[in-house]
């Protein structure tokens, strides 16, 4: 749990430092973020939920932490959460299998030629 207080803390940083500092490109995509949560042929709870995936397949763990909540607080299931998790994992996987596709057929062309 220290690291996740730890996120949350380098995160409120960074956010106050960059609205200090009157960062454009930082306002920008707060207003870019406010407009892709919000409700629309998708609910928010849904868009939290690819972020979920999203955020698991790059890897980036502030953005697991932090869609992860947000799910929760639009109220999103445990189960909800996991299936988004398993969903990427199979997408993490999916991509080394198109890739051993080619990988074999090199391996084919090497062996005969």
């Amino acid at each position: 749990m220290d690291e996740l207080h730890e996120l949350n803390r380098r995160r409120a940083f960074g956010h106050q430092k960059l609205l200090s500092m009157d960062s454009k490109v930082y306002k920008a995509f707060l207003e870019m973020e406010k407009a892709t949560f919000s409700d629309g042929a998708l609910s928010r709870k849904s868009k939290e939920l690819v972020a979920v995936g999203i955020s698991v397949v790059t890897n980036c763990e502030s953005c697991m932490q932090w869609h992860i909540e947000q799910a929760v607080k639009q109220g999103a299931t445990e189960r909800e959460i996991l299936e988004a998790i398993e969903v990427a994992i199979e997408m993490g996987v999916g991509p080394a299998t198109v890739n051993a596709r080619f990988a074999l057929e090199v391996m084919d062309g090497a062996f005969k030629g």
